[in-house]
């Protein structure tokens, strides 16, 4: 059984990087075909998708983050990170890992438990 946990700040200060780490066990980050998602809530909205990277290490971002948003693993670690620059108290949510078998949306089919991210001075 594939397991997602989520791990960083749960404060972060504005403009500052926001870097949060997914570490996955029961299954390895580079089986075909699977990608791995990280997704946010913030509070009373929709669940949105951020971004993924694929087994292969191909990385998809949503164009409304792309221009501040990295995602990277560490394949040896069995990891994944989410970078996100110059964040803004907006950025305020529960922030997910997932896997899923589609790209560029939020459907999952194992999830980390969430982590709160709060973007405050």
């Amino acid at each position: 059984q594939v397991q997602l946990q989520e791990s960083g700040p749960g404060l972060v200060k504005p403009s500052q990087t926001l870097s949060l780490t997914c570490t996955v066990s029961g299954g390895s980050i580079t089986t075909n075909f699977y990608s791995w998602k990280w997704l946010r809530q913030p509070p009373g909205k929709a669940l949105e998708w951020m971004g993924t990277i694929r087994y292969s290490g191909v990385t998809y971002y949503s164009p409304s983050l792309k221009s501040r948003t990295s995602i990277s693993r560490d394949t040896s670690k069995n990891q994944f990170t989410l970078q996100l620059r110059s964040v803004t108290p907006e950025d305020t949510a529960v922030y997910y890992c997932a896997r899923g078998s589609t790209i560029a949306d939020d459907t999952w089919d194992h999830r980390g438990q969430g982590t709160q991210v709060t973007v405050s001075s």
